[in-house]
């Protein structure tokens, strides 16, 4: 079964070479291509699966070595595969859903003239996403992880003819590649300290490696994770990045590309549990992110960039749990899979809604659309419920864990983490009840375009309600079915290892707690939105709101720090470049040319010059000799 591994990879691999390279005469029938490759990528993680079923729990793993890239002594790159639970559930999420999005696109890009570009690129990206989790050594996962940027470059910015969309893929592009040079700078480290880039060596040594490097290491590797996964400091790519199709939010910002940063902490947990410091700043990184995301999502009209600030944070709560150590990395996956489920769901209904609205994205100009979108309505609230954790759905199951795994951690850090999760989950019902609202209800606030059309809300086509239903089957059943006998747990445990956690309060208590806040949040947004009809055209709002409409003055930040920050240092440099480095270097030339002109006049053709030059020596070296005489 191992020599199937590579066919995961090669399976949309070969789509995205097909499709690129096959010219137009493929135009028609390129989503098709697309969407079967992706599918038989999804066909073979299935048979996989059911293999991996069948071997006990220590046996699971399997191994493919493909060829040696770079054989010299000292040092050996490998492309080689491992294929164990953690990796395939990853494989199933990305296939699965990546699939379900492939057939949603075929509907959504229906009209678009570049379709079969665009399926090409989405093959290369799920060719990118399985590589990264199937690599067996941190060399080749950064193939992939580099992959992945480029295929989310390319998606991001695939309506290039609108500036905004190819300035949000640029700057996706640049913030990515200041957490690639934590991944690198982490992968120089190991390779001086293990000698090796392979998982099993390099994770297996880390109880005869110094603390402090492998502090070095867990930070560069968040680094890393921050700017995949959208954490602070690195985060101001995601919302801009809503500027690609609708398919492309699903699949890169909700199910796969921003859990790329939770997949290497997890897998690495080994170096992060011999590294206390480091575990701790993920911990922060991830509580700073949870609120942040929430806050900023909250203030948002664009249904998808609302959307976009709730990926923001519930990619906090993974990373959070992740920092937790072993009584958190099995949470931080569950809810990474149950994630995968709604917010994808959550994306392509939000796909539907601008589908039928003529592409429209403020929430203020929609409202009482469930009449119009009945399935897009219900799939979409089945979403909304799961993600804020309404009891019985998969968002309750996977964050309760994580909020349980917070308190557990013990002492005040204990207290104050489970009340910003506590915190985090009612910022996350206001704000997805607040989105619910202004879309689906109360009355229709449309109005005609500057070219007269108003829009005529509709459902929309199977191709794209489908996966939408499948997305919510998920949504409802995928936590509870997880959560039933430990399974998550005891599937991930020989991978991830894990330790019961002991919150010094009752998980009852805590799960009360989680439900109350979820309804306070959801009562205020209720107030809010519910009661009252919403303006068009958005209040002026308090210093905090107007602040979180700029998504809390992270652009405003990078710009005076790092943009004119970095104008100002490269105008000194090349101050400094011309008045010292070039003062020096042209002086030293004006010097010297400045003499061989003086020399040069010495030189003038004369015999007489020469004559009264050869005396006047002569002269001198004679009375130089009777001074000595006379001496």
């Amino acid at each position: 079964m191992e020599n199937l591994i590579a066919l995961l990879i090669g399976a949309p691999l070969l789509g995205a070479a097909v499709l690129l390279l096959g010219g137009r005469r493929l135009d028609k029938a390129g989503h098709w291509i697309g969407t079967l490759l992706a599918a038989v990528s999804f066909a073979i993680g299935v048979a996989l699966f059911a293999d991996m079923l069948g071997r006990s729990a220590d046996d699971r793993a399997l191994y493919q070595r493909l060829y040696t890239w770079i054989p010299v002594e000292g040092f050996q790159a490998d492309i080689a595969f491992q294929l164990d639970q953690l990796s395939m559930t990853f494989v199933l999420l990305i296939s699965g859903v990546g699939t379900l999005i492939h057939v949603y696109s075929i509907g959504y890009m229906e009209h678009d003239e570049r379709r079969r570009r665009f399926f090409g690129y989405l093959n290369l990206f799920v060719a990118a996403m399985l590589l990264l989790v199937l690599a067996d050594n941190y060399l080749l996962l950064y193939f992939g992880w580099e992959g992945v940027g480029l295929a989310s470059y390319l998606l991001i910015g695939f309506w290039q003819h609108k500036p905004s969309a190819a300035t949000a893929a640029k700057k996706a592009f640049l913030v990515n590649r200041v957490g690639d040079m934590g991944l690198s700078i982490a992968i120089m480290i190991m390779f001086t300290t293990f000698g090796t880039f392979a998982f099993g060596p390099v994770l297996g040594a880390t109880g005869e490696t110094s603390e402090g490097k492998l502090t070095a290491i867990g930070l560069m590797l968040l680094l890393a994770a921050c700017g995949k996964s959208a954490q602070v400091p690195l985060q101001s790519w995601l919302g801009d990045a809503m500027e690609g199709p609708t398919p492309v939010s699903a699949l890169i910002h909700a199910a796969t590309m921003v859990t790329a940063g939770v997949y290497l902490i997890v897998r690495s947990a080994d170096i992060f549990n011999a590294a206390p410091d480091a575990q701790l700043v993920v911990v922060v990184v991830g509580a700073v992110t949870l609120l942040f995301g929430a806050i900023v999502g909250c203030a948002k009209d664009d249904i998808k960039k609302a959307l976009a600030g709730s990926t923001m944070s519930q990619i906090g709560y993974m990373i959070l749990a992740a920092g937790l150590g072993p009584i958190g990395y099995v949470f931080a996956i569950m809810h990474l899979v149950t994630h995968g489920f709604f917010k994808a769901g959550l994306f392509l209904g939000a796909g539907s809604v601008m589908h039928g609205m003529n592409d429209e994205v403020d929430m203020r100009k929609y409202g009482g659309l469930r009449k119009y979108m009945p399935v897009t309505f219900v799939t979409f609230g089945l979403g909304y419920l799961a993600i804020i954790g309404f009891p019985g759905l998969s968002g309750f199951f996977s964050k309760d864990k994580i909020i349980e795994a917070a308190f557990a951690k013990g002492g005040t850090e204990g207290w104050i983490l489970g009340s910003v999760t506590l915190l985090g989950a009612a910022i996350t019902a206001y704000y997805m009840t607040r989105v619910m609202l202004m879309t689906f209800f109360g009355e229709k606030r449309w109005q005609p375009d500057a070219e007269g059309h108003e829009p005529h809300p509709h459902e929309s086509p199977r191709s794209m309600t489908l996966p939408m239903i499948l997305l919510a089957f998920g949504s409802v059943f995928a936590g509870g079915l997880f959560s039933i006998g430990d399974r998550f747990v005891k599937w991930l445990e020989p991978v991830t290892s894990f330790e019961h956690g002991h919150p010094p309060i009752s998980a009852g208590a805590i799960t009360s707690a989680t439900v109350a806040v979820m309804v306070v949040g959801v009562g205020i947004a209720y107030l809010q939105y519910g009661r009252r009809p919403v303006p068009v055209v958005a209040p002026h709002g308090s210093l905090l709101t107007r602040a979180a409409r700029r998504d809390l003055l992270q652009d405003d930040f990078n710009h005076a720090v790092f943009v004119r920050g970095g104008t100002h240092l490269t105008r000194s440099l090349v101050y400094v470049d011309h008045t010292l480095v070039d003062g020096v270097v042209n002086g030293t030339a004006a010097s010297v040319g400045g003499l061989s002109g003086r020399l040069r006049k010495l030189q003038n053709g004369y015999a007489r010059s020469y004559a009264v030059s050869m005396f006047g020596g002569t002269a001198v070296l004679i009375a130089a000799t009777l001074l000595m005489r006379a001496v």
